[in-house]
């Protein structure tokens, strides 16, 4: 349902310049992926200048990716300085009609710089809580000085989109002008209840009566991680109860370690694996208080499980009114208590799961890049206008 397009964006000349981008596997990176297609799709033309990955396509319609390393603190993530002169020239020679600046490093800062330069509409997107990450990569303190840098860098453009109105709300706290929303959706057709699967439980080492409560997305620090092993460690005993991570990252290691036992870990999953993964679980645990938005969140809804979260704003925003269960940030306990309540409620988790269900439903891609298109429109044909 989410295939056919209705906002037009011929003569579009979309450039997407980011330092993440498919195959990486975050949300920022599919978000951009989405939004390349997005704009084909609707007969406008879209190019990405991004880092080089060895896991790449050896061929990528325009797709122009720069050498670059791995990134010290997460080696799933890379890192490039392309030189501003070389951003020009590809603006140049392109003609973008905008500019879209997706990640304020090494390309991002090279594509504001050379933007700037031609003359070209640019507008940004806030994907990541970078000052808060800090902490977690002991970066220092980069909360104060890391504002001044991002408002620099974001009020450059002549938009800074944000995922949600709890981040929009944060961001003009801290001096953003020009924020607009730039909401995500979710592809009900390849996440839904019908994909569960008997092999994948098996593969979980679940049985009929066995409650999985899964964690899926980036193992990384700033997912609340260390909270969530401290949760599953109350629940050992309970022999109903099967933990379950899907995803890769730095954090993994540590993870393994602080966890349960018997914990199941699956490594990376993908297209009708990571859909079947989803829907074989029965509960979704999502303790993070960083994310911008929680794409996981609504894959997880879509696909007919009930949410135990941590309360942050955005996440209360994605679940809407009484469709989680939600526990302090940082408070394990409360997380393992709102767990154990659900799992023993077969009832509550079936009205939570319809209500999940409802909510995932209503948030088309179609309609998410409908609005987007439009305000591109208006950016593109009306640089001036801020």
């Amino acid at each position: 349902m989410n295939a056919s397009p209705r906002e037009s964006a011929e003569g579009l000349r979309l450039a997407i310049f980011t330092d993440t981008y498919p195959p990486h596997m975050n949300g920022v990176a599919a978000a951009l992926g989405r939004l390349a297609q997005a704009v084909r799709e609707r007969g406008g033309e879209a190019r990405v200048v991004t880092t080089s990955d060895p896991r790449a396509p050896s061929t990528e319609a325009d797709v122009r990716r720069w050498p670059s390393i791995p990134f010290w603190a997460y080696p799933q993530l890379r890192v490039a300085a392309p030189p501003p002169g070389y951003i020009a020239r590809e603006l140049a020679a392109w003609r973008p009609t905008l500019v879209h600046v997706a990640t304020p490093f090494g390309v991002g800062l090279a594509a504001r710089r050379a933007a700037q330069a031609l003359g070209v509409p640019m507008v940004t997107s806030y994907h990541t809580s970078f000052s808060q990450y800090a902490t977690f990569y002991k970066l220092g303190k980069l909360s104060a000085p890391g504002w001044s840098f991002l408002r620099w860098f974001h009020n450059s453009g002549l938009r800074t989109y944000c995922p949600s109105d709890a981040i929009r709300e944060e961001l003009d706290e801290n001096g953003f002008r020009n924020t607009r929303i730039w909401s995500r959706g979710v592809d009900m057709s390849r996440f839904n209840p019908s994909r569960r699967s008997a092999e994948m439980r098996t593969r979980f080492g679940a049985g009929p009566d066995t409650i999985v409560v899964a964690y899926i997305g980036r193992i990384a620090a700033e997912k609340g991680l260390a909270v969530a092993a401290a949760a599953m460690r109350r629940l050992e005993g309970d022999r109903s109860i099967r933990f379950v991570v899907v995803g890769e990252g730095p954090y993994e290691k540590r993870m393994r370690a602080l966890a349960p036992a018997d914990t199941v870990f699956t490594g990376r999953l993908s297209g009708d694996a990571l859909a079947e993964a989803y829907a074989s679980a029965d509960l979704f645990l999502f303790p993070s208080t960083t994310d911008t938005f929680g794409q996981v969140l609504l894959e997880a809804m879509a696909s007919g499980l009930p949410v135990v979260a941590a309360d942050a704003g955005a996440t209360r925003e994605v679940l809407g009114a009484s469709a989680g269960a939600l526990a302090p940030p940082g408070d394990d306990a409360a997380l393992a208590a709102e767990i154990l309540r659900l799992a023993g409620n077969s009832a509550e988790r079936s009205r939570l799961a319809a209500k999940a269900s409802r909510i995932a439903s209503e948030r088309s891609w179609i309609s998410v890049f409908d609005n987007l298109v439009r305000d591109y429109k208006e950016v593109a044909l009306a640089p001036t206008v801020t």
